[in-house]
């Protein structure tokens, strides 16, 4: 557990993490990497990634989108939401938020370098909806992030 200890935080920017987190607990690389394949194949670790700071990665916009869909129908909207670049998280809540919204994705927009354009959270919208046949949704804006940290757990 002590790698699982070490890993669930900010993993080091440098050339080998692995090497490194294996020097701290007496293994090499490889043992590091198989000890963190084999948590993954026994369930005790379900996803490794990185999380973005958005911000610091030029997307200066985001935002939460929730969309009325109807329960037959939410799969295959789903599935349509989660396929553009945009969005970055889309899932189905239930109970539906106010009773009626059961799909919430997370979009994300990018500075170009030349501004983003009063109406780019409209515009995407727009495709969206137009993809789905959805047209009953929420737009909520993220103004302020005030805790963004990885879950640790040991």
């Amino acid at each position: 557990m002590q790698i699982a200890s070490l890993i669930q935080g900010d993993i080091p920017l440098i050339k080998c993490p692995f090497k490194h987190i294996g020097e701290l607990t007496g293994s090499g690389e490889q043992d590091v990497l198989g000890i963190i394949e084999d948590m993954m194949k026994k369930g005790v670790i379900r996803k490794f990634g990185a999380i973005l700071r958005h911000q610091k990665a030029g997307f200066k916009r985001n935002a939460m989108l929730l969309w009325a869909v109807p329960p037959s129908k939410s799969e295959a909207v789903g599935n349509i939401l989660a396929s553009f670049p945009e969005i970055t998280h889309c899932y189905q809540r239930t109970p539906a938020f106010a009773g009626k919204y059961n799909i919430f994705t997370m979009i994300h927009l990018r500075d170009n370098g030349h501004g983003l354009r009063d109406n780019e959270y409209e515009l995407l919208i727009q495709r969206l909806s137009s993809a789905t046949g959805i047209k009953d949704y929420l737009l909520l804006i993220s103004e302020e992030e005030f805790k963004k940290n990885s879950m640790e757990y040991f």
